[in-house]
């Protein structure tokens, strides 16, 4: 296997570092610390380099924060000027990991994503049911044949065991400096149990997610020899033809990750008929349309009937502008399912709602 050595100086330099900013600053130009920060971009880019090169660097503590989209969530907010040394790390790293991981993980990759996953998913399907050959007495045209493993793994980013990350990395990465600042990294964020754990919401935090579940691909690709698996952070799915086979696969998998201190959350991991449909990546699939979730649904409905009561009591907090754009985000997410009336009654609604609120 190759290793690489001599990375750090790579890492450090004013060009990696400058892309880092931009990559950082992405979409967030208007934030009020993404202007404090390029005011005096050349002293502050300076300062880090100085900090990386001579071992000073540390990262500041993590701003805790709660979201509920639509379950709740922990999420840990990094300073700015974190962030741009965590895009350099990633930038040396990423083409070097690029290489090795399998074609069908699609969380946080370039040219990969959700809809991808999704995309895939619609080839698998039609692969495990042998082009939708449907069952026995089946009542409808999406009674097809085959089976999904559908798992998720139990509290994911809090297990992340820090050692066994380090060990798997070292396998590829032997510069020492950079292996220090990983460290420094993980070690940044005040888990529950000491040398376990991630912060949701860091962009090494979804690197290295997709560097330990690698361990994972690969046992499943080539020690099982799925053939149809698809893996979206620690959502992932294998389809077959044969339930027997999937509920070996399963118990095998469930053994395999004890090796990374990991295990299946068990009461969402397991077997189904792809008749009848599958939830995966926010859709309900069947074997000829999807459906959005209800959850999902909901939360938008509840958003789009509380922006324009917000507007007209906070004096234009959300401007129509802002709403249809929300709307746009929105529709951009739907339109991969067969919501075509859904979304143009949806797009009538807020319509209706912002001019009842004369909202401009």
């Amino acid at each position: 296997m190759k290793t690489y050595k001599n990375l750090y100086t790579k890492l450090c330099s004013p060009e990696n570092l400058e892309l880092a900013f931009k990559k950082a600053r992405k979409r967030k130009t208007k934030k009020w610390y993404v202007i404090e920060f390029e005011k005096n971009l050349s002293s502050e880019l300076e300062k880090l380099r100085h900090e990386l090169e001579t071992g000073t660097y540390n990262p500041k503590p993590l701003q805790r924060f709660i979201i509920k989209d639509p379950k709740t969530r922990v999420i840990h907010a990094s300073k700015f000027r974190d962030r741009v040394v965590y895009h350099a790390l990633v930038n040396i790293l990423e083409p070097i990991y690029e290489k090795i991981f399998i074609y069908d993980s699609y969380a946080g990759r370039l040219r990969k994503g959700a809809h991808n996953a999704i995309t895939r998913f619609d080839r698998f399907k039609r692969k495990a049911s042998k082009n939708g050959k449907q069952v026995r007495n089946a009542q409808n045209n999406n009674q097809i044949q085959g089976y999904a493993l559908k798992a998720d793994i139990r509290h994911y980013f809090e297990a992340v065991n820090h050692q066994i990350l380090i060990r798997i990395i070292k396998r590829k990465i032997t510069d020492e400096k950079v292996i220090r600042l990983i460290q420094k990294i993980l070690s940044n964020f005040d888990t529950k149990v000491k040398g376990r754990g991630m912060p949701l919401g860091n962009l090494t935090s979804q690197f290295f997610a997709n560097v330990y579940l690698n361990e994972l691909d690969y046992f499943v690709k080539h020690e099982l020899k799925a053939k149809y698996y698809i893996r979206y952070v620690d959502d992932f799915v294998v389809l077959h033809e044969d339930k027997n086979t999937l509920r070996h696969c399963q118990n095998k998998i469930n053994a395999y990750l004890k090796t990374l201190k990991l295990e299946l959350h068990t009461d969402k991991s397991k077997i189904m008929p792809l008749r009848n449909g599958l939830t995966f990546l926010g859709y309900r699939i069947f074997y000829h349309y999807k459906l959005l979730r209800r959850s999902n649904l909901r939360k938008f409905q509840k958003s789009s009937e509380r922006k324009p009561q917000m507007s007209k009591i906070g004096g234009g907090r959300y401007s129509y502008e802002a709403i249809h754009e929300s709307l746009q985000g929105w529709s951009g997410y739907a339109q991969w399912a067969n919501t075509y009336n859904l979304r143009k009654a949806m797009a009538g609604g807020i319509h209706a709602m912002c001019s009842q609120q004369n909202l401009e």
